[in-house]
């Protein structure tokens, strides 16, 4: 009989209301054969106070999606009964003998019930083993009714090839409509222990979010046949447990973010946002506050630079702030996560005109503000202690109007610094300043912020590497070990201090952009003005990874991270 170590099951359903919300709650049970932990996500969208007409008359639908199980075993892989066996396998994997035989021990014991079909089938479809590869076939003499070879490379060895590979399986189902698939490596044997936990997390990872398919606003939705995953040969018990839930509240976290980002400009207003930033709050009251400042407030506070950007809309802005403090014991670290959440960015009078400028994209330039509530409502439910966050967002939208902000005008930020406007798309790091200037005021003692700021950075970077800028080494390194876990690329990038020269005005403390030369330089350098020197501070620029041309959709990016760098300074 198998020993099942434990399941995890994941459901994710939407509902329609007037605009948006997306609600987590979670439920445990655990009886004493098998174990199992029970997770749920509910969108519950709903807004309490809807505009008096909304643009297009455009609401999320609602989608209903089947739970998935996720559990342990140890059977073996030819009794394994289901719709598909998926072994992932290495290029040496496919090493054969002079018979033409696997070498691998669980090939080898797979291909000798089916009288070598899949050694033959691999070398008929040039099979290598490459990442990116897979074949699946319809076959009988095993428990399962496909098997399916996944490519994993030459040697997996990061978190981000293993979430790829639970995706692929999951790709794989979708295309064979399967109902319950079981997932094993081909060769396991060498990793740690430790390293198991890690790829057992990384493929549920992959698999959650590789299922998840928004389909919110089509007018007909496909719904998945996938009930059931069994992870086999990974590992048992308490540590894979508390792995399997790890996985899902960071999962939801990020699902949360990416349908932030999906979502058009014309539902997520910044009101809307600050919607779902409160309810993210209420739902895990117990460890968070929420507070909402209006144009009145962010006046009082002489957010000069960020209401600048904010005047032109229709939409009124909304500054963010969400407070994280532990269920129990003391404080010993003070964080903060600032996210620019511009909900539309046309570029104000410096329209974005002309191929690439990607205006029709614009919506997701409140994608650090995704990221930052996502890993919100990923902590929530984590609940570590020692460590208070809090989550910054100077939510708006850089419109035009006769009342908008003009190049050429000067505006003063929160500090008393003044910032000649030379150009009207440079707004996300007006709006950052105040932001930052905020966060330093709650006397934190690091700061992260993120923003798809630049698209220089795409430019050096490519569209799936960050850049992260700070003077602090020992800030830099938190972080990049923090995406090192989360499977995430980072790329850190130099202040160069001579660049501000570049940066300086004839009649202003300084002017909004540098040029195009190191344009991601100089806006983490500007950036920098409006940081305490006594608070560590790293930028995070994410115009790149923020969006996946491929798919068309928000890759949620960040959340992973930033839930790792806040475990990192929790004290359990």
């Amino acid at each position: 009989m198998a020993a099942i170590a434990t399941a995890i099951v994941v459901s994710f359903s939407n509902s329609s209301s007037p605009l948006f919300l997306s609600k987590l709650t979670s439920r445990f049970h655990f009886a004493s054969f098998p174990k199992r932990f029970h997770h749920s996500t509910r969108n519950l969208m709903s807004h309490s106070q809807p505009r008096a007409s909304t643009l297009g008359l455009t609401h999320p639908t609602i989608i209903e999606t089947p739970k998935i199980s996720f559990t342990a075993t140890d059977v073996d892989v030819t009794e394994w009964k289901g719709d598909i066996l998926a072994v992932g396998v290495t290029e040496k994997d496919l090493t054969r003998d002079a018979k033409s035989r696997f070498e691998n021990l669980i090939l080898n014991k797979i291909d000798s019930k089916l009288d070598g079909l899949l050694a033959e089938a691999s070398s008929e479809e040039d099979f290598s083993g490459k990442v990116g590869q897979s074949t699946v076939l319809r076959i009988k003499g095993l428990g399962s009714k496909r098997v399916g070879l996944i490519g994993l490379g030459q040697s997996p060895s990061n978190i981000a090839l293993f979430k790829g590979f639970g995706e692929a399986v999951v790709a794989a189902a979708k295309s064979a409509q399967a109902s319950n698939v079981a997932i094993v490596l081909a060769s396991s044997e060498g990793l740690s222990s430790e390293s198991k936990l890690s790829t057992a997390y990384a493929i549920a990872s992959g698999a959650v979010l590789g299922l998840f398919e928004d389909q919110r606003y089509k007018s007909e939705s496909k719904k998945s046949t996938l009930r059931s995953i069994d992870i086999i040969g990974l590992g048992k018990g308490p540590e894979y447990e508390k792995k399997l839930k790890y996985a899902g509240d960071v999962s939801s976290g990020i699902l949360f973010g990416r349908e932030l980002v999906n979502s058009p400009a014309n539902v997520l207003t910044p009101g809307v946002l600050a919607e779902e930033a409160s309810k993210v709050a209420s739902t895990y009251s117990d460890v968070f506050t929420a507070k909402i400042l209006n144009v009145d407030q962010c006046k009082e506070l002489k957010m000069g630079s960020y209401l600048a950007v904010a005047e032109a809309s229709a939409n009124p802005p909304h500054f963010i702030h969400l407070v994280y403090k532990p269920p129990s014991g003391t404080v010993n670290t003070k964080l903060a996560l600032v996210g620019k959440g511009l909900t539309f960015d046309s570029g104000g009078y410096n329209i974005k005109t002309g191929p690439g400028c990607s205006i029709e994209l614009m919506k997701f330039d409140m994608g650090g503000s995704a990221a930052v509530l996502g890993a919100a409502k990923a902590l929530g439910q984590i609940k570590p202690l020692g460590v208070e966050v809090h989550f910054i967002v100077a939510a708006c939208e850089n419109m035009i109007s006769g009342t908008g902000m003009r190049p050429g005008d000067i505006v003063t930020a929160s500090n008393g610094k003044t910032i000649e406007v030379n150009n009207t798309d440079a707004e996300g790091r007006l709006t950052l300043a105040d932001a930052l200037v905020y966060a330093c005021n709650q006397g934190v003692d690091k700061i992260v912020d993120l923003a798809t700021l630049t698209g220089a950075c795409v430019v050096a970077l490519g569209p799936s590497v960050a850049g992260i800028f700070s003077p602090n080494d020992e800030l830099v390194k938190e972080v990049v070990e923090a995406s090192e876990l989360s499977g995430e690329k980072l790329w850190r990038l130099p202040i160069e201090e001579s660049y501000w020269e570049s940066m300086k005005s004839g009649v202003a403390d300084m002017v909004n952009t540098g040029g195009r030369q190191g344009g991601s330089i100089t806006a983490a350098l500007f950036l920098k003005q409006f940081v305490d020197e006594k608070v560590q501070w790293l930028h995070i620029d994410m115009a790149g990874p923020v969006w996946n041309d491929k798919k068309r959709s928000a890759t949620g990016f960040g959340v992973a991270t930033l839930v790792e760098w806040v475990l990192k300074n929790a004290s359990s």
